[in-house]
């Protein structure tokens, strides 16, 4: 088989272990290799590092094995080729079951170029993924709670709940703040109701009517303290990223920036080159996106950064995400089209955007879902929806554009003589006579 990398290495990483195999091609054409084992320490990673240059190794392969793998790389990044390889390519293999094994044939794929490398963002990208996520379940966690706000409520006959639509609101939330402290009648604090909800007073008097233990009075105060500091913890988040992105946004220095004794040189010439996408544009093209607003595009552009070059087409950035169907075909037939996994935070942004795109009126989206959902059902035509989603995001990006809303009835302006025949024909056979349809200008 052809060798294409003549000095390699291959890595089984564990917690606490790190089996290393380096390969080299001899002068005689013939392959040399040799197996250690190394610790997960700082230190023991550098030893590693330190054993991988004696052979002046170019290329490293390792499995994506949870999150062990990130130190590894941490390490290695900048010092070799480092190939993050799934472990789905490279496990049917039968009789290869130990460490030593598993590492040899890391390094013997990678020497004949057989391993496809999963795609590892730069570290900026990388720090603005961890604060994304974590202000995902930092918003998840709040949620939770709010849950179990309303959980104790109704474990408490306070029917809070079925009087107003949101009880994170200002009115409710001065309701609840004076219910723990239990200094109110019920009358006193449906007066607290401001706007529209003040023509609900009766029925906020009668919800605030309830059994409200000592206990309830303590839990319901914890429960909105761990709420209010979630917020902040949020709001915190939203700044540090609003930050980062500012940061990576910043243009590099030009050379001899700073330096007074080596001056830019000047050209009559002039530039025509346009400049790079930056990130904060990015996020005011991906916030004219129905159901995408501001936090939702920084999680998106954490996930798979600016540069779609990288996706050589739409379809291969909606697989990645895991939006795409499943192929399974054999002898013929066609059996379940399940997705892929992919990258779940990704698909999961895009789906939670999807639910808000189709609550928008008068638009693409909306029409798309209501369709799909007709044939395959709500949660298949969301899917859907998410994907049409994330294709026009790689448009955007590539090109430069804002979205482009078509309107609800693209669809069937698009097919606008077929759509035609279709209800002609159904006309013709409830009628059970023939059909013709005369246009009449519109009045004006």
């Amino acid at each position: 088989m052809r060798i294409i990398h003549r000095v390699v290495a291959g890595l089984d990483v564990h917690k606490k272990t790190v089996v290393a195999t380096r390969i080299q091609v001899n002068e005689e054409e013939r392959l040399v290799w040799e197996t250690k084992t190394f610790g997960t320490m700082t230190q023991d990673l550098l030893a590693l590092l330190d054993w991988l240059a004696e052979w002046e190794c170019t290329h490293v392969a390792m499995e994506s094995t949870g999150d062990y793998w990130k130190p590894v790389f941490n390490v290695l990044e900048g010092t070799f080729e480092v190939y993050l390889v799934n472990a789905q390519h490279v496990k049917h293999v039968p009789g290869r079951k130990t460490d030593v094994t598993d590492s040899e044939w890391l390094a013997e794929l990678m020497l004949h170029g057989l391993l496809r490398p999963s795609f590892i963002p730069p570290k900026p990208q990388r720090a603005l993924r961890d604060l994304t996520r974590y202000r995902t379940k930092l918003v998840q966690e709040r949620s939770r709670t709010v849950n179990r706000v309303q959980k104790l409520l109704e474990g408490a006959n306070i029917k809070l709940g079925s009087v107003v639509s949101d009880v994170q609101g200002v009115s409710a939330q001065a309701m609840l703040a004076e219910l723990c402290t239990g200094k109110m009648s019920p009358q006193e604090m449906a007066q607290l109701a401001r706007g529209r909800l003040r023509n609900k007073i009766p029925e906020l008097e009668k919800a605030l009517t309830g059994v409200v233990e000592t206990h309830h009075r303590f839990l319901l105060g914890k429960q909105l303290t761990h709420i209010d500091f979630l917020d902040e913890q949020v709001a915190d988040l939203s700044a540090e990223i609003a930050r980062q992105l500012e940061e990576m946004s910043a243009p590099p220095p030009m050379p001899g920036e700073g330096d007074s004794s080596h001056p830019p040189e000047t050209t009559s010439e002039p530039d025509d080159r346009v400049a790079p996408l930056t990130w904060t544009e990015a996020v005011e093209l991906l916030d004219t996106i129905p159901g995408v607003n501001v936090k939702t595009a920084e999680s998106i552009l954490a996930e798979m950064g600016l540069d779609m070059s990288r996706f050589p087409s739409a379809d291969h950035l909606t697989a990645w995400a895991g939006l795409a169907p499943g192929n399974h075909e054999s002898a013929g037939k066609r059996y379940s089209g399940r997705r892929r996994k992919g990258n779940r935070p990704l698909a999961t942004t895009m789906v939670q955007a999807a639910w808000s795109a189709v609550r928008t009126k008068g638009t693409y989206l909306k029409s798309r879902y209501h369709r799909l959902a007709a044939r395959r059902g709500k949660k298949r035509a969301i899917v859907g929806v998410a994907r049409s989603m994330l294709v026009s995001i790689w448009h955007m990006l590539s090109y430069r554009q804002p979205y482009q809303e078509l309107g609800d009835d693209f669809l069937d302006q698009r097919r606008k003589e077929a759509k035609l025949n279709y209800l002609t024909r159904q006309l013709e056979k409830l009628t059970g006579g023939s059909v013709q349809i005369e246009f009449q200008p519109v009045a004006a």
